[in-house]
């Protein structure tokens, strides 16, 4: 764990995605951070220890997906698949397949492994996935504030970690896509080793690119900001109802932070510290991931 210093600063920006605003100041108490984020050997030691099953290597309940055949209700996960050329960036089921048997120790299907992959990030976990290992290692998840605060590494109103352009003089700086999206790919594919690449002003890795990184803060389709009056109340239960409820479905949202390996200029610019993305609780990915945090 890293201590970060408490202190103000500006949260959200204006120039990208409207759920990044309104821009506003947040203080942040003084806190800890995971230098990097838990990767696959400090999983295996949790799960070995407690041998607890995750979200996705757990059978699906029938009465939960209607019309479904029980065939077809089987563990499983979301898996990237990059595409043999150029498709509609708008439908993200291009490049997104149900997988069954994939799971963090399978994060590609069954047959495949971590055991080269020890020093990647978990993937595949959902929140409460998260929820239990922080609680076994006597932490928590960071807050959104938190995350954003801790990402900037001491600097303030950047476009980026590093400053206001993505690749400074043609050097990428965190894992993220790398051409084309999602079929010309220059740079990874996928995760790397956590603290491949150089850590941030607060000696932190990956806090952008990656995986995504669960924090404890549920979504709502813009930032709650600490000056909304308790007359706003009405205002504030409707956005976060819009979080709770994706598509009429009861399954809450959580904000992800940080953008991942996937994150590219010509599809998702959220390689970025205001950056946000909904996840629904229940749901891991194989480029979702997660850092413990503590209080001082």
């Amino acid at each position: 764990m890293i201590e970060i210093p408490g202190g103000e600063f500006r949260m959200g920006s204006e120039e990208f995605y409207p759920d990044e605003r309104p821009v506003h100041t947040r203080t942040v108490a003084a806190f800890r951070i995971a230098k990097h984020a838990v990767t696959n050997a400090d999983y295996t030691r949790f799960v070995d220890d407690t041998g607890y099953v995750t979200v996705a290597e757990r059978p699906l309940d029938p009465a939960a997906y209607p019309g479904v055949a029980t065939a077809d209700l089987v563990p499983g996960a979301m898996v990237f698949t990059p595409t043999k050329g150029p498709v509609d960036l708008r439908d993200w089921r291009n490049w997104w397949r149900w997988e069954p048997g994939a799971h963090w120790r399978a994060p590609f299907g069954p047959g495949t492994s971590i055991a080269d992959r020890m020093d990647h990030p978990v993937v595949h976990v959902a929140y409460e996935d998260a929820m239990a290992y922080a609680t076994w290692a006597g932490a928590r998840l960071p807050t959104e504030a938190e995350h954003e605060y801790a990402t900037r590494g001491g600097e303030d109103g950047l476009r980026f970690a590093w400053g206001d352009e993505p690749y400074p003089g043609g050097r990428a700086l965190a894992n993220s896509w790398l051409g084309r999206f999602p079929y010309d790919n220059r740079g990874v594919g996928g995760t790397a080793p956590v603290g491949s690449y150089p850590e941030n002003g607060y000696g932190l890795y990956d806090m952008i690119g990656n995986t995504w990184e669960w924090t404890s803060d549920y979504y709502t389709p813009r930032h709650l900001v600490p000056t909304d009056r308790p007359v706003d109340a009405g205002k504030r239960a409707n956005l976060l109802a819009a979080g709770s409820s994706p598509e009429g479905e009861q399954i809450p949202r959580r904000v992800l932070k940080g953008g991942s390996f996937l994150c590219s200029p010509d599809y998702c610019l959220r390689f970025r510290p205001a950056a946000r993305s909904p996840q629904a609780e229940d749901t891991g990915m194989s480029h979702v991931g997660f850092r413990l945090a503590s209080d001082l």
